[in-house]
């Protein structure tokens, strides 16, 4: 089943939420430091709620520390982003996937896009709208991840 992977995320209450989002659909959530709050940060644990114990949580202190554990479990690398060259709705998406988002004020840095197998985009009919929320593009592309793998059946 394709992992979550936030990569230096910064706001405890969209962590949260995307950890119950895990939870609730049994998906490994990859935490890649440095974080901008303390793992223990209340608003992360409230926004999880009682949840936590569901979470099949991996925290990495270092991208480093995360790619060396990509490259002995493979799998394509997909990078979330405005500047996406594919909408996340084309793409075939496989089981070994890692959907990679970024902070949520800068995204994910160009180095990790660069090693990217594909950049994907959430189309937005708004053009002055520049992006959504970071727990709303993870379950935008997690679901459509499941929904094409037949875990939503």
């Amino acid at each position: 089943m394709a992992k979550v992977v936030l990569v230096h995320p910064q706001i405890p209450p969209n962590t949260g939420n995307i950890a119950r989002t895990c939870a609730a659909t049994g998906t490994e959530l990859h935490l890649v430091g440095p974080l901008g709050f303390e793992i223990s940060d209340r608003y992360l644990k409230r926004a999880g709620l009682d949840y936590w114990p569901y979470v099949k949580l991996h925290n990495h202190q270092s991208w480093q520390e995360f790619f060396t554990l990509h490259q002995q479990l493979g799998g394509r690398l997909l990078g979330f982003t405005t500047s996406g060259r594919c909408s996340y709705l084309k793409l075939q998406y496989q089981p070994d996937d890692w959907l990679l988002f970024g902070s949520e004020t800068k995204g994910l840095p160009p180095d990790i896009l660069a090693i990217c197998s594909e950049t994907l985009y959430i189309p937005m009919s708004e053009p002055g709208v520049r992006s959504l929320n970071l727990s709303v593009s993870v379950s935008a592309g997690l679901f459509e991840a499941r929904r094409q793998l037949g875990y939503l059946e």
